[in-house]
């Protein structure tokens, strides 16, 4: 597992450089948009029915205020919406900080 070594606030991106030496780049829209959280993601019960969650949207103009290290695997962000309830995994962040296919 690859772990982050420096975080910043940049612009409207949150960069990432991780104990490899590769950098991640994810907007603030993206990373919103993307929170693992139950109340964004909702919830599975038992028998697989998913409850909850919310509906897509556009998250451009929102922005991250602060974050902070959970253990040593996972980051949570603070938005200026007032969401803070995710955990993103290290994994995940990795993958939303791949770029673009052909990029």
């Amino acid at each position: 597992m690859q772990v982050p070594v420096d975080i910043q606030l940049i612009g409207a991106e949150v960069a990432i450089r991780w104990d490899d030496g590769t950098e991640s780049f994810i907007t603030f829209a993206t990373l919103r948009a993307a929170s693992p959280s139950a109340a964004v993601k909702g919830e599975r019960d038992i028998f697989g029915h998913q409850y909850g969650g919310e509906v897509p949207r556009n998250y451009v103009g929102v922005e991250v205020t602060s974050w902070s290290r959970v253990g040593n695997y996972a980051i949570q962000f603070d938005f200026s919406d007032g969401h803070r309830t995710g955990l993103y995994s290290y994994e995940l962040l990795r993958e939303l900080g791949k770029p673009p296919a052909g990029a």
